[in-house]
Protein backbone atom coordinates (compact mmCIF):
# COMPACT_ATOMS: atom_id res chain seq x y z
CA UNK A 1 0.00 0.00 0.00
CA UNK A 2 1.47 3.43 -0.65
CA UNK A 3 1.66 6.14 2.08
CA UNK A 4 4.18 9.04 2.33
CA UNK A 5 3.01 12.80 3.31
CA UNK A 6 0.57 14.97 1.37
CA UNK A 7 0.91 18.67 0.45
CA UNK A 8 -2.50 18.43 -2.13
CA UNK A 9 -5.15 15.96 -2.52
CA UNK A 10 -4.09 15.17 -5.36
CA UNK A 11 -2.32 11.09 -4.92
CA UNK A 12 -3.18 8.57 -7.56
CA UNK A 13 -2.29 5.43 -5.45
CA UNK A 14 -4.78 4.54 -2.98
CA UNK A 15 -3.04 4.53 0.35
CA UNK A 16 -2.77 6.66 3.68
CA UNK A 17 -0.94 9.89 3.53
CA UNK A 18 -0.33 11.39 6.85
CA UNK A 19 1.23 14.71 7.33
CA UNK A 20 2.61 15.10 11.79
CA UNK A 21 2.72 18.26 12.95
CA UNK A 22 3.21 19.87 16.25
CA UNK A 23 0.08 21.21 17.81
CA UNK A 24 0.00 25.16 17.78
CA UNK A 25 0.80 26.71 21.34
CA UNK A 26 -1.14 29.57 22.55
CA UNK A 27 1.22 32.31 22.31
CA UNK A 28 -0.17 34.62 24.88
CA UNK A 29 2.31 34.22 27.62
CA UNK A 30 3.15 37.53 29.91
CA UNK A 31 6.61 38.69 29.28
CA UNK A 32 8.19 38.02 32.57
CA UNK A 33 9.40 41.00 34.91
CA UNK A 34 12.13 41.34 37.51
CA UNK A 35 15.15 42.86 36.02
CA UNK A 36 16.93 45.54 37.41
CA UNK A 37 20.53 47.30 36.33
CA UNK A 38 22.76 49.65 37.95
CA UNK A 39 25.99 50.66 37.26
CA UNK A 40 28.13 51.06 40.75
CA UNK A 41 31.71 52.47 41.58
CA UNK A 42 33.52 49.38 43.26
CA UNK A 43 36.32 49.05 44.77
CA UNK A 44 36.59 45.10 43.60
CA UNK A 45 35.18 43.02 40.90
CA UNK A 46 35.31 42.94 37.12
CA UNK A 47 35.97 46.38 35.23
CA UNK A 48 33.46 47.36 32.67
CA UNK A 49 31.86 44.14 32.01
CA UNK A 50 27.77 43.25 32.82
CA UNK A 51 27.75 41.15 35.58
CA UNK A 52 24.31 39.10 35.96
CA UNK A 53 23.48 38.51 39.54
CA UNK A 54 21.03 36.91 40.87
CA UNK A 55 18.56 37.73 44.05
CA UNK A 56 20.19 33.94 45.61
CA UNK A 57 23.37 34.03 44.29
CA UNK A 58 26.83 34.38 46.75
CA UNK A 59 27.76 37.50 46.07
CA UNK A 60 31.26 36.79 47.33
CA UNK A 61 31.67 33.86 44.53
CA UNK A 62 30.73 35.82 41.47
CA UNK A 63 32.26 39.17 42.27
CA UNK A 64 34.53 38.16 45.38
CA UNK A 65 32.51 41.10 47.77
CA UNK A 66 31.01 40.23 50.94
CA UNK A 67 27.36 40.88 51.44
CA UNK A 68 28.42 42.80 54.73
CA UNK A 69 30.58 45.03 52.75
CA UNK A 70 29.32 48.38 52.27
CA UNK A 71 30.13 48.14 48.83
CA UNK A 72 27.64 45.61 48.77
CA UNK A 73 24.99 47.50 49.93
CA UNK A 74 22.97 48.79 47.11
CA UNK A 75 23.46 45.55 45.43
CA UNK A 76 21.28 44.27 48.47
CA UNK A 77 18.92 47.18 48.11
CA UNK A 78 17.94 46.55 44.26
CA UNK A 79 17.42 42.80 44.87
CA UNK A 80 15.12 43.63 48.03
CA UNK A 81 12.35 42.98 45.09
CA UNK A 82 14.09 42.05 41.73
CA UNK A 83 14.53 38.75 40.38
CA UNK A 84 18.51 39.16 38.63
CA UNK A 85 20.45 42.74 38.70
CA UNK A 86 22.97 43.33 36.02
CA UNK A 87 25.38 45.22 37.65
CA UNK A 88 27.89 47.14 36.21
CA UNK A 89 31.36 47.91 37.97
CA UNK A 90 32.02 51.79 35.85
CA UNK A 91 35.67 52.63 37.44
CA UNK A 92 38.55 50.93 36.27
CA UNK A 93 41.94 51.81 38.30
CA UNK A 94 45.49 50.26 39.21
CA UNK A 95 45.72 46.93 40.00
CA UNK A 96 47.64 45.70 43.87
CA UNK A 97 51.06 44.14 42.92
CA UNK A 98 53.88 42.45 44.80
CA UNK A 99 57.38 40.83 43.74
CA UNK A 100 59.71 38.77 45.55
CA UNK A 101 62.26 36.72 44.17
CA UNK A 102 61.25 36.28 40.85
CA UNK A 103 57.74 36.22 40.98
CA UNK A 104 55.47 38.85 40.37
CA UNK A 105 51.84 38.58 41.94
CA UNK A 106 48.90 41.39 40.70
CA UNK A 107 45.43 41.26 41.77
CA UNK A 108 42.79 39.83 39.16
CA UNK A 109 41.19 43.30 39.21
CA UNK A 110 42.02 47.28 40.32
CA UNK A 111 40.49 48.84 42.71
CA UNK A 112 41.65 49.11 46.72
CA UNK A 113 40.52 45.66 47.64
CA UNK A 114 43.46 44.51 46.07
CA UNK A 115 45.84 46.06 48.78
CA UNK A 116 43.96 43.69 51.28
CA UNK A 117 45.43 40.47 49.38
CA UNK A 118 48.08 38.83 50.97
CA UNK A 119 50.00 35.64 49.61
CA UNK A 120 51.72 33.07 51.74
CA UNK A 121 54.25 30.52 51.22
CA UNK A 122 55.51 27.44 53.00
CA UNK A 123 56.43 23.91 53.04
CA UNK A 124 54.14 21.15 52.38
CA UNK A 125 54.21 19.09 55.44
CA UNK A 126 54.57 15.77 52.93
CA UNK A 127 57.23 17.04 50.60
CA UNK A 128 59.39 19.17 51.54
CA UNK A 129 60.77 20.27 47.70
CA UNK A 130 57.32 21.56 46.89
CA UNK A 131 55.21 24.12 48.47
CA UNK A 132 51.54 25.05 49.82
CA UNK A 133 50.77 29.11 48.26
CA UNK A 134 47.65 30.23 49.92
CA UNK A 135 46.10 33.48 48.95
CA UNK A 136 44.43 35.45 51.45
CA UNK A 137 41.95 38.35 51.29
CA UNK A 138 41.95 40.07 54.76
CA UNK A 139 41.80 37.19 57.35
CA UNK A 140 39.87 34.82 54.67
CA UNK A 141 41.52 32.19 52.81
CA UNK A 142 40.52 32.35 49.46
CA UNK A 143 42.49 30.48 47.36
CA UNK A 144 45.37 27.44 48.24
CA UNK A 145 47.81 24.99 45.69
CA UNK A 146 49.59 22.27 47.08
CA UNK A 147 52.57 21.00 46.13
CA UNK A 148 53.67 23.28 43.95
CA UNK A 149 57.39 22.98 42.68
CA UNK A 150 58.15 26.07 41.13
CA UNK A 151 56.75 29.81 40.24
CA UNK A 152 55.97 28.43 36.58
CA UNK A 153 53.41 25.58 38.41
CA UNK A 154 51.07 28.32 39.89
CA UNK A 155 47.92 28.81 39.04
CA UNK A 156 45.59 32.04 38.62
CA UNK A 157 42.76 31.69 40.96
CA UNK A 158 39.76 34.44 41.28
CA UNK A 159 42.05 37.20 42.82
CA UNK A 160 45.57 36.88 41.66
CA UNK A 161 47.92 36.01 38.25
CA UNK A 162 51.40 34.92 38.85
CA UNK A 163 54.41 35.23 36.56
CA UNK A 164 57.65 34.78 36.60
CA UNK A 165 60.41 31.80 37.03
CA UNK A 166 62.48 29.94 39.20
CA UNK A 167 62.01 28.59 42.75
CA UNK A 168 59.67 29.44 44.94
CA UNK A 169 60.55 30.90 48.68
CA UNK A 170 58.87 30.32 51.80
CA UNK A 171 57.39 33.45 53.06
CA UNK A 172 55.03 33.86 56.35
CA UNK A 173 53.20 36.92 53.60
CA UNK A 174 53.53 38.57 50.77
CA UNK A 175 51.36 41.83 50.63
CA UNK A 176 49.86 43.43 48.27
CA UNK A 177 49.80 47.21 47.98
CA UNK A 178 49.73 50.48 45.05
CA UNK A 179 45.97 49.38 44.07
CA UNK A 180 43.91 52.58 43.27
CA UNK A 181 39.77 52.17 42.39
CA UNK A 182 40.07 55.41 39.67
CA UNK A 183 38.27 57.91 38.92
CA UNK A 184 34.85 57.94 37.76
CA UNK A 185 34.08 59.97 34.38
CA UNK A 186 30.81 60.74 32.02
CA UNK A 187 32.25 58.28 29.57
CA UNK A 188 32.02 55.80 31.71
CA UNK A 189 28.32 56.18 32.63
CA UNK A 190 28.34 56.39 28.43
CA UNK A 191 30.09 53.01 28.20
CA UNK A 192 28.03 51.54 30.71
CA UNK A 193 24.55 52.73 28.93
CA UNK A 194 26.30 51.18 25.41
CA UNK A 195 26.81 48.21 27.15
CA UNK A 196 23.80 47.41 28.84
CA UNK A 197 21.91 48.55 25.59
CA UNK A 198 22.74 44.43 24.18
CA UNK A 199 21.05 43.31 27.45
CA UNK A 200 17.05 43.03 28.13
CA UNK A 201 16.25 44.93 31.45
CA UNK A 202 13.12 45.99 33.15
CA UNK A 203 13.97 49.43 34.96
CA UNK A 204 17.73 50.84 35.32
CA UNK A 205 18.89 52.94 38.47
CA UNK A 206 21.65 55.03 38.76
CA UNK A 207 23.19 56.08 41.82
CA UNK A 208 24.43 60.11 41.28
CA UNK A 209 23.68 62.96 42.22
CA UNK A 210 25.89 64.22 38.66
CA UNK A 211 23.23 66.28 37.02
CA UNK A 212 24.83 65.27 33.70
CA UNK A 213 25.31 62.09 34.00
CA UNK A 214 20.81 62.42 34.98
CA UNK A 215 20.68 64.60 31.26
CA UNK A 216 22.93 61.72 29.59
CA UNK A 217 20.36 58.49 31.13
CA UNK A 218 17.03 60.29 30.42
CA UNK A 219 18.36 60.79 26.65
CA UNK A 220 19.31 57.07 26.73
CA UNK A 221 15.80 55.90 27.97
CA UNK A 222 14.26 57.80 25.81
CA UNK A 223 16.12 56.65 22.52
CA UNK A 224 15.63 52.94 23.95
CA UNK A 225 11.58 53.68 24.26
CA UNK A 226 10.98 55.65 21.34
CA UNK A 227 13.27 54.26 18.84
CA UNK A 228 14.15 51.03 19.92
CA UNK A 229 11.06 49.58 21.05
CA UNK A 230 12.57 49.00 24.12
CA UNK A 231 9.82 49.39 27.08
CA UNK A 232 12.36 50.39 30.09
CA UNK A 233 12.41 52.75 33.14
CA UNK A 234 15.21 54.90 34.69
CA UNK A 235 15.06 55.73 38.64
CA UNK A 236 16.68 58.86 39.10
CA UNK A 237 16.82 61.08 41.88
CA UNK A 238 15.33 64.49 42.74
CA UNK A 239 15.16 64.99 38.29
CA UNK A 240 11.60 65.95 37.88
CA UNK A 241 12.26 68.38 35.14
CA UNK A 242 13.13 64.64 32.59
CA UNK A 243 9.09 65.21 32.61
CA UNK A 244 8.60 61.60 31.24
CA UNK A 245 6.91 58.64 31.82
CA UNK A 246 10.42 56.97 31.34
CA UNK A 247 12.09 58.64 34.45
CA UNK A 248 10.90 58.08 38.01
CA UNK A 249 12.58 60.86 40.64
CA UNK A 250 12.95 59.48 44.10
CA UNK A 251 12.80 62.85 46.55
CA UNK A 252 13.90 61.65 50.02
CA UNK A 253 15.70 58.28 51.16
CA UNK A 254 15.36 56.52 54.16
CA UNK A 255 16.97 54.86 57.12
CA UNK A 256 17.63 51.07 57.66
CA UNK A 257 16.56 48.99 60.97
CA UNK A 258 20.70 48.71 61.59
CA UNK A 259 20.56 52.70 61.46
CA UNK A 260 21.72 52.68 58.05
CA UNK A 261 21.15 55.84 56.15
CA UNK A 262 20.36 55.64 52.26
CA UNK A 263 19.96 58.84 51.42
CA UNK A 264 18.09 59.65 47.61
CA UNK A 265 20.98 58.78 45.35
CA UNK A 266 20.86 55.60 46.98
CA UNK A 267 17.64 54.74 47.50
CA UNK A 268 16.61 54.92 43.99
CA UNK A 269 18.66 51.25 44.05
CA UNK A 270 15.53 49.49 45.57
CA UNK A 271 12.78 51.66 44.69
CA UNK A 272 14.38 50.30 40.68
CA UNK A 273 14.31 46.73 41.96
CA UNK A 274 10.78 47.12 43.17
CA UNK A 275 9.86 48.65 40.03
CA UNK A 276 11.43 45.70 37.74
CA UNK A 277 9.68 43.04 40.33
CA UNK A 278 6.05 44.92 40.64
CA UNK A 279 3.74 42.83 38.31
CA UNK A 280 1.36 44.93 35.67
CA UNK A 281 -1.20 44.50 38.01
CA UNK A 282 0.38 45.77 40.64
CA UNK A 283 1.25 49.28 42.18
CA UNK A 284 4.03 50.41 44.45
CA UNK A 285 1.39 53.33 46.08
CA UNK A 286 2.01 52.58 50.04
CA UNK A 287 4.29 49.96 49.16
CA UNK A 288 6.75 49.31 52.39
CA UNK A 289 10.53 50.26 51.72
CA UNK A 290 11.76 46.57 53.21
CA UNK A 291 13.71 46.92 56.02
CA UNK A 292 13.35 50.63 56.48
CA UNK A 293 12.44 52.34 59.96
CA UNK A 294 12.22 56.06 59.04
CA UNK A 295 12.90 58.57 56.44
CA UNK A 296 16.00 61.17 56.03
CA UNK A 297 13.68 64.12 55.38
CA UNK A 298 10.23 64.16 56.56
CA UNK A 299 7.84 66.50 54.67
CA UNK A 300 4.99 68.79 55.77
CA UNK A 301 1.53 67.85 53.84
CA UNK A 302 1.79 70.72 51.41
CA UNK A 303 5.35 69.66 50.34
CA UNK A 304 4.29 66.32 49.87
CA UNK A 305 1.38 67.37 48.04
CA UNK A 306 3.91 69.43 45.70
CA UNK A 307 5.81 66.84 45.45
CA UNK A 308 3.42 64.55 43.94
CA UNK A 309 1.98 67.29 41.61
CA UNK A 310 5.80 67.61 40.04
CA UNK A 311 6.24 64.23 39.40
CA UNK A 312 7.99 63.13 42.13
CA UNK A 313 8.10 59.99 44.41
CA UNK A 314 8.07 60.55 48.14
CA UNK A 315 8.86 58.65 50.77
CA UNK A 316 6.82 58.83 53.83
CA UNK A 317 6.13 57.21 57.25
CA UNK A 318 2.86 55.42 58.15
CA UNK A 319 1.84 52.61 60.91
CA UNK A 320 5.77 52.55 61.90
CA UNK A 321 6.61 51.67 58.43
CA UNK A 322 8.18 53.45 55.49
CA UNK A 323 6.55 53.69 52.43
CA UNK A 324 6.08 55.11 48.93
CA UNK A 325 3.16 58.05 48.63
CA UNK A 326 2.15 57.23 45.14
CA UNK A 327 4.01 55.07 42.74
CA UNK A 328 4.13 57.62 40.23
CA UNK A 329 6.49 58.88 37.39
CA UNK A 330 8.06 62.56 36.46
CA UNK A 331 5.60 63.05 33.62
CA UNK A 332 3.70 66.17 34.52
CA UNK A 333 2.77 67.80 31.06
CA UNK A 334 -0.35 66.42 29.80
CA UNK A 335 -1.36 66.33 26.32
CA UNK A 336 -4.32 64.54 24.20
CA UNK A 337 -2.44 61.92 23.34
CA UNK A 338 -0.87 61.39 26.87
CA UNK A 339 -3.32 62.20 30.05
CA UNK A 340 -2.46 62.08 33.64
CA UNK A 341 -2.83 57.97 33.25
CA UNK A 342 0.69 57.85 31.92
CA UNK A 343 1.94 59.51 35.04
CA UNK A 344 1.17 56.25 37.00
CA UNK A 345 3.54 53.84 36.99
CA UNK A 346 1.39 50.68 37.88
CA UNK A 347 -0.61 51.70 33.94
CA UNK A 348 2.77 52.30 32.14
CA UNK A 349 3.53 49.09 33.46
CA UNK A 350 1.19 47.38 31.77
CA UNK A 351 0.72 49.73 28.55
CA UNK A 352 4.81 48.64 27.94
CA UNK A 353 4.13 45.20 28.86
CA UNK A 354 1.66 44.78 25.73
CA UNK A 355 3.68 46.69 23.75
CA UNK A 356 6.81 44.26 24.31
CA UNK A 357 4.68 41.22 24.28
CA UNK A 358 2.99 41.95 21.33
CA UNK A 359 6.39 42.65 19.61
CA UNK A 360 7.84 39.45 20.88
CA UNK A 361 4.57 37.80 19.48
CA UNK A 362 4.84 38.74 16.19
CA UNK A 363 8.71 37.67 15.97
CA UNK A 364 8.50 34.50 17.34
CA UNK A 365 5.63 33.44 15.56
CA UNK A 366 4.52 35.71 12.43
CA UNK A 367 7.63 37.23 11.21
CA UNK A 368 9.21 35.49 8.28
CA UNK A 369 6.67 33.03 8.62
CA UNK A 370 3.23 33.51 8.11
CA UNK A 371 1.89 34.98 4.99
CA UNK A 372 0.52 38.30 4.57
CA UNK A 373 -3.26 36.91 3.74
CA UNK A 374 -6.92 37.19 5.98
CA UNK A 375 -5.94 34.11 7.33
CA UNK A 376 -2.74 34.96 8.81
CA UNK A 377 -3.69 38.54 9.91
CA UNK A 378 -6.70 37.02 11.49
CA UNK A 379 -4.46 34.13 13.82
CA UNK A 380 -2.57 37.06 14.72
CA UNK A 381 -5.98 38.70 15.66
CA UNK A 382 -6.98 36.01 17.65
CA UNK A 383 -3.49 35.73 19.73
CA UNK A 384 -3.67 39.69 20.44
CA UNK A 385 -7.20 38.82 21.87
CA UNK A 386 -5.83 35.33 23.92
CA UNK A 387 -3.16 37.63 25.42
CA UNK A 388 -5.34 40.49 26.01
CA UNK A 389 -7.58 38.10 27.96
CA UNK A 390 -4.95 37.21 29.81
CA UNK A 391 -4.52 40.56 31.05
CA UNK A 392 -7.87 40.79 31.93
CA UNK A 393 -7.68 37.82 33.53
CA UNK A 394 -5.09 39.33 36.53
CA UNK A 395 -7.01 42.44 37.05
CA UNK A 396 -4.31 44.64 34.35
CA UNK A 397 -7.14 45.77 31.71
CA UNK A 398 -11.25 45.29 31.74
CA UNK A 399 -14.01 44.97 29.28
CA UNK A 400 -12.02 43.06 26.19
CA UNK A 401 -13.77 42.76 23.19
CA UNK A 402 -12.90 41.85 19.71
CA UNK A 403 -13.44 45.33 18.43
CA UNK A 404 -10.93 46.43 20.53
CA UNK A 405 -8.41 45.23 17.96
CA UNK A 406 -8.17 45.38 13.92
CA UNK A 407 -5.48 43.62 12.14
CA UNK A 408 -5.23 44.99 8.49
CA UNK A 409 -3.29 44.61 5.15
CA UNK A 410 -0.47 47.85 5.25
CA UNK A 411 0.63 50.11 2.78
CA UNK A 412 3.07 47.13 1.07
CA UNK A 413 3.01 43.73 0.38
CA UNK A 414 5.02 42.97 3.48
CA UNK A 415 3.19 45.37 6.01
CA UNK A 416 0.43 44.64 8.57
CA UNK A 417 -1.24 47.67 10.27
CA UNK A 418 -2.26 46.50 13.82
CA UNK A 419 -4.60 48.71 16.49
CA UNK A 420 -5.18 48.01 19.96
CA UNK A 421 -7.63 49.05 22.27
CA UNK A 422 -6.86 48.89 26.05
CA UNK A 423 -8.77 50.14 29.40
CA UNK A 424 -5.80 49.71 32.30
CA UNK A 425 -6.78 49.17 35.69
CA UNK A 426 -5.38 51.54 38.08
CA UNK A 427 -5.18 50.72 42.14
CA UNK A 428 -7.39 52.13 44.97
CA UNK A 429 -5.79 55.15 45.70
CA UNK A 430 -8.43 57.63 47.55
CA UNK A 431 -11.19 57.13 49.65
CA UNK A 432 -14.05 59.65 49.59
CA UNK A 433 -17.04 58.72 52.66
CA UNK A 434 -20.09 60.06 53.58
CA UNK A 435 -21.11 59.09 57.25
CA UNK A 436 -24.74 59.88 58.28
CA UNK A 437 -25.30 59.97 62.09
CA UNK A 438 -28.98 59.29 62.44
Amino acid sequence: MAGGTWNKQNKIRPGAYINFKSKRKDSHILGERGIVTMPLNLSWGPEKQVIEIGANDDLFDLIGIDTTEESALLIKESLKRANKLLLYRVNAGTKATATIEGLTITAKHSGIKGNDIKVIIQNNIDDETSFDVITMLGNRQVDKQMRVKSIENLKPNSFLEFKGTGELKATAGINLSGASDGVVTNGDYTDYLAAIELYNFNTMAIPTKDASIKAIATSFIKRLREEEGKKVQCVLENYPEADYEGIISVKNGVILNDMTVIPSEKAVAFVAGATAGANVNQSLTYSSYDGAVDVDTRYTNKDIENALNNGELVFITSNSKVIMEQDINTLKTFTEDKNDDFRKNRIIRVIDGIGSDIKSLYENNYIGKASNNEDSRNLFKKDIIKYLETLQGIGAIRNVVTEDVTVSYGNNKDSVFTTVGIQPIDSMEKLYMNVEVQ
